[in-house]
Formats: C-alpha cells, sequence, structure tokens
C-alpha cells in the first residue's frame, strides 16, 4: 500500500485533528491546513489558497472536517479537481446535493468516502453479522429501535439533530436493508432541533414487515448509543436482546471506542490503493440516502 499520500485538510477542529494524527501516523504528509485564518469574508478558503494547494497534480485526496453546512462546498471543489474526498458526516445538508456529490465522484473516477464511524465500530459489526444470520430464519418478523442520546455540547450546532446525529443509526440502518425496500412512516423533530424520532417500514423484499424505530437526543440527562432487537415469533429467533455500541465509564459517559476511527482510516486508504472500489461506491450511496431519509419532510413537536 502506497504510505506517501499528500492531503489537504478544510477544519482542524475536534475531529479534524483525530483525522489529521490517523493518517499521519499512516505516513500521510499534509501540506496544508485551511482553518479559520484561511477564510475570506463570506466564511469559506480563499480562492487564492485553494489555486495554490488544491489540484490533482499536487495532492492525493482531501479531508473535510469543517462545519457540516461547507460539506457540500468542499468536497464539490475538490471533486471537480478530480481529487478524492475524505468527508466527515452529514456528506451534505440537502439529500440533492448529497447525490450530486456520489455522481460527481463517480463520473469524475474519484474516491468518495464519509466517515460515518459508527459502520466500523466493532460491536455493531460483530451485531450486524450475528443478527443478519438470526433473521435469515424464513418467517421470522422483528422490530429494531436505534437509541442515540448524550449530554449537551457546543460542537455540530450549525445542522439540526437529524443530521447530527440520526445520519449515524440510518446509515447502520442502510448497511443491512436496501434503501429501495424502506418507507418513511413517520418523522418529527423538536421545535429547538434536539431531539428527533422516526418510524420506518420495511415494505419490501425478504424482510417485509419489519419495523425499525430511531430515537436521538443531543440535549439528554443520559448517554447512550443502543440497538434493541424485538422478534415477533413466526418460527424465529424467541429471545430479544439489546446491545450497547460504546461501554460507558463511572460516572454513565459513553467512552470513545478508538477503532472505529481507526478501522474507516484504513479502509479509506484500502480505496485510494484500488481495493474495493465497488464496495466504497455503495458505501457513499448509502451515506447519501441516509441524507435523504433525515431531510425528509419534518414535523415539530
Amino acid at each position: 500500500m502506497k504510505r506517501d499520500y499528500k492531503a489537504v485538510l478544510f477544519g482542524n477542529g475536534t475531529m479534524g485533528e483525530r483525522h489529521r494524527k490517523f493518517f499521519e501516523y499512516s505516513g500521510v504528509q499534509f501540506l496544508k491546513i485551511f482553518d479559520l485564518g484561511d477564510l475570506d469574508g463570506t466564511g469559506n478558503v480563499r480562492t487564492s489558497l485553494v489555486d495554490e494547494f488544491v489540484s490533482k497534480d499536487k495532492v492525493d485526496f482531501a479531508v473535510i472536517a469543517s462545519p457540516a453546512t461547507s460539506h457540500y462546498e468542499y468536497a464539490k471543489l475538490c471533486l471537480e479537481r478530480e481529487i478524492s474526498v475524505f468527508v466527515e458526516k452529514p456528506l451534505a445538508t440537502l439529500g440533492a446535493q448529497a447525490q450530486e456529490l456520489v455522481d460527481l465522484a463517480i463520473r469524475n473516477n474519484v474516491i468518495l468516502f464519509v466517515a460515518q464511524s459508527e459502520c466500523f465500530n466493532s460491536v455493531f459489526l460483530n451485531f450486524r453479522k450475528h443478527f443478519m444470520n438470526e433473521i435469515g430464519a424464513a418467517g421470522s418478523s422483528f422490530r429494531l429501535e436505534f437509541r442515540r442520546e448524550h449530554k449537551y455540547s457546543a460542537r455540530c450546532r450549525d445542522v439540526n439533530v437529524a443530521l447530527d446525529l440520526l445520519v449515524h443509526d440510518l446509515s447502520l440502518c442502510l448497511s443491512m436493508f436496501r434503501y429501495e425496500d424502506l418507507k418513511v412512516e413517520k418523522f418529527t423533530i423538536s421545535k429547538n432541533e434536539d431531539r428527533a424520532q422516526m418510524q420506518i417500514s420495511i415494505v419490501k423484499g425478504a424482510h417485509a414487515g419489519a419495523e425499525l424505530d430511531f430515537i436521538v437526543d443531543r440535549n439528554s440527562d443520559i448517554d447512550v448509543r443502543t440497538i434493541s432487537v424485538e422478534f415477533r415469533g413466526n418460527g424465529g429467533p424467541a429471545c430479544d436482546y439489546s446491545v450497547s455500541l460504546a461501554p460507558h465509564n463511572e460516572n454513565g459517559e459513553v467512552i470513545h471506542i478508538s477503532d472505529s476511527l481507526e478501522n474507516e482510516h484504513k479502509f479509506f486508504l484500502k480505496l485510494m490503493a484500488g481495493a474495493c472500489t465497488e464496495w466504497g461506491r455503495r458505501a457513499a450511496q448509502s451515506a447519501a440516502n441516509a441524507v435523504k431519509l433525515a431531510t425528509i419532510t419534518t414535523a415539530s413537536s
């Protein structure tokens, strides 16, 4: 695997710094880190700096960890210049923009990778493997509840809770079930945009009739990231259960699982080396589909 990649970074906050350290450990050299001091009067990186550092003959890929509302613009800028992109979630703030980026990456034959780290969480990967085997039994019916809550944080306040948190669990769902088989039955979001609930039915395919519930809250009294399983007989498994996607410390707060980030960086570098191309395109499409689901017409509660 090539280890002398050159990259640029948009946004050097908490996630930008984490991504930069992981990539540097793998031998990536960052030629430029665009941060607050590089912005023009409109809040975008100055054109002169983009022209100086962002071209396919100078960099192999860009890491975008800027505020979510700027992901689309920076990703499009790089993809148009035929530069591969590693971008933090959400891919964009509108479903049409997210799909545009996926199509642009395919058209220019470059990589678009969305850093939705929960999809690389070893706990989730183990859960998915066993759960998909369980529901392989003919006639099994089920309900899944995805719950994600944490205490107030000043981070990621430029988008609502659906684009901040719900996209994580929608991406987990889309790694198990086809987007085309899903139907959103109900979606409500609080007026302060910190809490949301979504109900999805699987209406086609082998798992038609199953139900998926999503609960997210970024101003909660607790920290929790769980998937709960309820089976509904018909010859399927008899045991309901719940799994936590992260351990907790003695104060009940979620502990960050470092291998999720490590795994996603390894997968991206495999894509850069030419492996798993079709898998990478499917993953990018799933990230776009997660944005589409998270930005459907909402009702306030």
